[in-house]
């Protein structure tokens, strides 16, 4: 049987592949694959019992073609150097695919969040966010972070927090790292937006008849039945917006239970289920006692939002979804990817599809280096100017609107609607892209593409650069 090599490898293998529809030298290439930077560390922490435990650690920046660079940081007991490099490598195309100018980089802590209490978990990362200090592996023109599997608002305040304590004066010190609350110079928007460009990127990829047609799908994501693995952040926003613009979410696949409903699942009501209950259980429709299963179920879509490697050699060939709309980091095995190419299955890969995130990071970053919100200077002119448009409308037509009517027509836009329509317009535009170079350079599959397109782009800004000393 064929076997893979590490996750890095891996990554590299579809950069290769991708690589021979592009006219790039051996050695620009190989540039572009490494891995500029990794930096492992251990250092001690003590736990709740007044006990000296030593964590393990790491950071990678991976391209600095682009600066900074712009990565996750996952809280995991499993992760290893391999994956950090390989997530790493990932958001490098991933920013160059959304044209977002940033360099890839990751980082990960070997512990599990959930079974330590909040104030170790606060002291393990305000030690992790010293020693990335320490050796220059954090700042705001140099590397910002952002929250990964494992990690949220609370632990990017806690970053925050140590490097302006570090590092006092900075006036751009917010700027280290994105994914923060509100209340700490956040951005509206932030949390749901890989879910959101999930939705908007399956969206505009099923609005294409000519691609629809080979599926025998119509065009459009109207009544498309659709399937969740992952009912987090990303896979609630996702399934919210899809069922939002007309789809019908049959299935959620949770790490303990499923559920499936042919009628469709209400995804608000799910979710309020589950806080009051602490599980899915007990919501209508079909209990499934093996979550892995749904991936198998008959759906036009199917949205694998967990972790990565959820479709292998071993379970491709039984997928009955025809379009897999990969909303988590990898969760797609090279091998079972073959698979699902051949079985005529239309990926839409993770480095496209979930980088709604990284572009609401970028909106972040760049509001914490203006030092004010996006709707600041132009709310209120644009509500008095909608006034008085409708102001000469009513004039001409003789139609007065009512309270309701004017309120709706003059709102001027807040930030979270900037947020929005910049996020969807991204979207919308690096797909267009993706497909095109797919058509022009007959690319078999939308990885591929996909990866050609953050490589012309990654080897652009070489090239432009050139090289010192």
């Amino acid at each position: 049987m064929e076997t893979s090599s590490g996750m890095f490898d891996d990554v590299n293998s579809s950069v290769d592949k991708a690589a021979n529809y592009l006219d790039i030298t051996s050695g620009l290439l190989e540039q572009i694959k490494q891995c500029n930077g990794i930096y492992r560390m251990s250092f001690p922490v003590l736990d709740d019992d007044g006990e000296v435990s030593v964590i393990e650690a790491y950071r990678a920046e991976h391209s600095f073609h682009q600066t900074p660079t712009k990565g996750g940081i996952r809280f995991s007991p499993t992760v290893n150097e391999d994956e950090v490099m390989a997530l790493a490598a990932l958001m490098t195309y991933k920013c160059a695919i959304v044209e977002v100018p940033f360099g890839g980089a990751k980082g990960a802590v070997r512990i599990d969040p959930h079974s330590i209490s909040d104030t170790y978990r606060e002291r393990i990362t305000r030690r992790y966010t010293t020693e990335l200090n320490r050796k220059g592996f954090i700042g705001p023109a140099v590397d910002v972070p952002a929250p990964d599997y494992g990690t949220g608002e609370q632990e990017m305040s806690w970053i925050a927090d140590t490097y302006m304590t570090l590092n006092p004066g900075q006036v751009d010190g917010h700027a280290c790292v994105t994914g923060k609350p509100l209340s700490l110079h956040g951005i509206d928007g932030r949390a749901g937006a890989t879910g959101l460009g999930v939705a908007i990127g399956i969206t505009e990829a099923v609005s294409f008849k000519e691609d629809m047609d080979p599926l025998n799908l119509t065009a459009g994501v109207d009544g498309k039945r659709i399937i969740i693995q992952g009912l987090g952040k990303v896979g609630y926003h996702a399934a919210l917006s899809l069922q939002n613009a007309g789809a019908l979410i049959v299935g959620i696949a949770e790490i303990d239970t499923g559920l499936y409903d042919e009628k469709g699942i209400d995804i608000q009501a799910l979710l309020k289920h589950r806080n009051e209950n602490g599980s899915i259980l007990g919501f209508q429709g079909e209990t499934i006692a093996d979550p892995m299963s749904l991936l198998e179920y008959d759906c036009d879509v199917l949205v694998p939002a967990a972790l990565e490697n959820q479709i292998t050699e071993k379970n491709a060939s039984l997928i009955k979804a025809k379009i897999v709309a990969e909303a988590a980091n990898a969760p797609t095995h090279p091998l079972g990817d073959k698979i699902l190419n051949e079985r005529g299955i239309l990926v839409i890969p993770d480095i496209f599809l979930n980088a709604g995130g990284v572009t609401v990071s970028y909106f972040e970053w760049l509001k914490n280096l203006a030092h004010m919100s996006l709707d600041r200077l132009t709310r209120r002119y644009e509500e008095e100017t909608n006034k008085r448009v409708i102001g000469i409308v009513e004039n001409l037509t003789g139609r007065t609107l009512n309270k309701d009517e004017r309120q709706a027509l003059t709102q001027g836009p807040e930030e979270i609607d900037f947020v929005q329509a910049a996020l969807a317009d991204t979207m919308i535009e690096s797909y267009n892209s993706i497909r095109e170079l797919r058509n022009s350079k007959q690319i078999p599959d939308l990885r591929t593409a996909s990866l050609a397109l953050s490589l012309q782009r990654v080897a652009r800004s070489y090239q432009t650069r050139g090289i010192f000393p």
